[in-house]
């Protein structure tokens, strides 16, 4: 029996050595021995660590702001404030805006970056670790490197195998539905990744050894939905259990994820974009008729944020049933950047925000000013001086006493990742691109009916198609404002190429050799003959 043992241990060690040299994966040990996967509790172990893996990650940094506001252009440092909080001033260089800045203890001799320099040098100031001196608080350098995405996908991989095989204990409605759990993980980590990176490598084989090139990512997302389509209805439209709604997949979350993954292809695939409007409208309507998700009133909006509300398709949130959640980074959240005393503590060191948006921006945001978003989430949302503006659409989810953060009592740490009033504006995108006028009024409207903005159109609207779609774009940016949403609309849209829709345009030969997309960490190299970086970024001292 020992020698039989000895035996398996090596085959796995063996096993774990050829993993490691394609695209650095370390299987967790536990995984890997048929001994671990004898009942639907060792299922729901491995279901909580791939969700704390996904947490951890989005974790390390600020992504929201990364792939929203802040590389945009959208948001700038204040120019008021002082002291170690300005330290987000990297958050500032996504964006592509220089402030003169103050700095204490071992940040003097911080230098004044020129207007002059263009976008794509600041977003590589924001992605090294330090700067003149100064570290980047927000840590953006994380997400140039993939390696714990493919991670939690070779987790995944295992487990549909395991499952498949059968597990003891695990009954056919329960394998099913951890099985589509499983492929929901696997394809999130993938579509991420592809928004960040353009193509990437795909494989769904639960011990993959051989080194792969990467995949076009149309096809990738195309697997994706071909992965994900079939077993949908084995799922539950929302989870039952109020402590794991949103937190754990659901047919809901399925479906969101399927409208955004359609709707990325179709700006990307020219030729069958009719095709994946109409399946992002009939999902949507799918969704809609399910009645498995409201959007929540005004009065109770802080329950979003805070998490596992009725609107909440699938998000990122630190429970004690994820094993392996570290604590919660302090610049990981949107929010933070944009509060100030009283919902930050002590007084004397919070008197300001670290970060603003611009004035122009949220004129384009909120021509109607009987919008309810802007009393609800803002403080002085037209005026950049840091003492007076804020943004408290998650204010919920902040750390009180910033002078001490870590050794303090935090609230639910939250990251939204898909909610209804999203797949609503999905719906209504899709539906205008088909010219379905009726079905994409009613799904817009419905978003704006929560806060009793002005319905589309107007009298001063021009309702044309073209209008219609503005509308939508616009709507989208208000709405999901600092939920990670808005660069990848940009992208996917192609308005990030026009000055009228971000302070942070890409010209069309930019955005032909991939400058919309992120750095790839050269590690990605290590051991892969067939793996390449994004040229754009290659010889620019990230690449």
């Amino acid at each position: 029996m020992k020698k039989i043992i000895i035996g398996l241990l090596i085959v796995m060690v063996a096993s774990q050595y050829s993993c490691k040299k394609f695209l650095n994966i370390t299987p967790i040990n536990m995984l890997t021995g048929n001994n671990y996967y004898q009942s639907a509790n060792d299922v729901e172990t491995n279901l909580n660590d791939m969700y704390g893996s996904l947490f951890d990650k989005y974790n390390q940094t600020n992504t929201a702001g990364g792939t929203g506001e802040f590389r945009s252009g959208e948001v700038i440092p204040s120019s008021n404030t002082v002291g170690t909080r300005q330290l987000r001033y990297d958050a500032g260089l996504l964006g592509g805006h220089t402030r003169t800045v103050a700095f204490s203890g071992t940040t003097q001799g911080f230098q004044t970056i020129p207007n002059t320099i263009v976008n794509d040098r600041l977003l590589l100031l924001a992605l090294n670790n330090s700067y003149n001196g100064v570290n980047n608080q927000y840590r953006f350098w994380n997400l140039t490197h993939w390696d714990e995405y493919y991670k939690i996908i070779q987790q995944a991989n295992i487990l549909v195998d395991k499952l498949n095989a059968g597990i003891p204990g695990v009954t056919g409605s329960q394998q099913k539905s951890y099985i589509e759990e499983a492929k929901f993980i696997r394809c999130y980590a993938y579509f991420f990744m592809v928004r960040l990176y353009g193509d990437v490598a795909y494989y769904t084989t639960p011990y993959q050894k051989d080194p792969l090139p990467r995949m076009n990512m149309v096809t990738v997302v195309n697997n994706c939905i071909a992965d994900l389509n079939p077993g949908r209805a084995d799922m539950t439209w929302a989870v039952s259990n109020p402590s794991l709604r949103g937190v754990r997949a659901s047919r809901g979350a399925v479906t969101g994820l399927l409208m955004a993954m359609n709707m990325w292809n179709a700006g990307f695939d020219p030729a069958n974009k009719a095709k994946y409007y109409q399946t992002t409208e009939t999902l949507g309507q799918e969704l809609d008729a399910s009645n498995a998700f409201v959007l929540v009133p005004v009065s109770d909006w802080n329950t979003v944020t805070k998490g596992r509300s009725q609107e909440s398709l699938f998000e990122l949130f630190a429970t004690v049933s994820y094993n392996n959640s570290s604590q919660v980074f302090q610049y990981a959240q949107f929010g933070e950047s944009f509060i100030h005393f009283p919902y930050r503590l002590p007084e004397y060191d919070n008197r300001t925000s670290p970060c603003v948006f611009t004035a122009a921006y949220m004129n384009k945001l909120y021509p109607d000013q009987t919008d309810q978003r802007l009393t609800t989430w803002f403080d002085d949302p037209f005026n950049q001086n840091a003492e007076t503006f804020q943004m408290k659409k998650f204010a919920g989810n902040t750390f009180i006493d910033a002078s001490n953060p870590l050794n303090t009592a935090i609230p639910d740490a939250t990251f939204l990742i898909m909610r209804y009033a999203d797949a609503l504006l999905y719906e209504a995108e899709a539906a205008a691109q088909l010219n379905h006028h009726e079905i994409a009024l009613k799904a817009l409207n419905a978003v704006r009916g929560r806060w009793a903005a002005a319905e589309y159109p107007s009298q001063t609207d021009v309702d044309t198609q073209a209008g219609l779609l503005d509308a939508i774009f616009w709507e989208r940016a208000k709405e999901l404002m600092g939920e990670g949403d808005r660069y990848f609309d940009l992208v996917r849209t192609k308005r990030i190429m026009n000055k009228q829709y971000t302070d942070n345009p890409l010209t069309l030969d930019k955005f032909s050799r991939g400058g919309w997309t992120w750095p790839i960490d050269a590690s990605a190299l290590n051991s892969n003959p067939y793996m390449t970086l994004n040229t754009y970024w290659v010889g620019s001292g990230i690449q």
